[in-house]
C-alpha cells in the first residue's frame, strides 16, 4: 500500500505590489483633503481680542498691516507712497468705510501712517477688525 504524503499546508501570502498601490492612493487622497481644509488666501494676522458687533458692509475695503509692517489693500501689497493712489478707485463706489485689520504686534507708527494716507485718499470711517472674546 502506497501512502501519500500529508498535504503541505499552503500559507497565505500578502502581495506587496497591490499594497503599495493602495497606500499611495490613500496618501494622495489625504494630502489633497488636507490642502482643501486650509484657507490659502488668508493672511497671517493675529488680531487683537475684543467685543464687537458684526460688520454691516458689503465688500469692504480692507487695509491690512502685518507683523512685519507690510501693508496690503484687499490682499494687494502696497507701500505708504502708493496707498492713496491704489485706494481712491476702490473707495469710489462706497461710502468711505475702510476695515483696518492690523496685527496685534504690528508697529503702531505704520498703522497710523497707513490710516492717515487712507484718510487723505477718501477714507472717512475706519472699522477695526478684532477677534471675538
Amino acid at each position: 500500500m502506497k501512502l501519500r504524503k500529508p498535504r503541505t499546508r499552503r500559507r497565505g501570502r500578502i502581495e506587496i505590489i497591490p499594497l503599495i498601490d493602495v497606500m499611495f492612493f490613500l496618501l494622495a487622497t489625504f494630502m489633497l483633503a488636507s490642502l482643501s481644509l486650509q484657507n490659502l488666501h488668508a493672511l497671517a494676522v493675529d488680531l487683537p481680542r475684543g467685543a464687537a458687533t458684526p460688520l454691516q458692509v458689503h465688500d469692504p475695503v480692507t487695509l491690512t498691516v502685518t507683523r512685519d509692517g507690510d501693508i496690503l489693500l484687499n490682499e494687494t501689497p502696497v507701500t505708504l507712497e502708493t496707498l492713496g493712489a491704489t485706494l481712491q478707485p476702490m473707495l469710489a463706489g462706497q461710502d468711505g468705510k475702510v476695515v483696518v485689520s492690523a496685527d496685534s504686534a504690528a508697529p503702531h507708527g505704520v498703522v497710523v501712517q497707513a490710516m492717515l494716507r487712507a484718510r487723505a485718499a477718501g477714507g472717512e470711517h475706519f472699522l477695526f477688525a478684532v477677534k471675538r472674546e
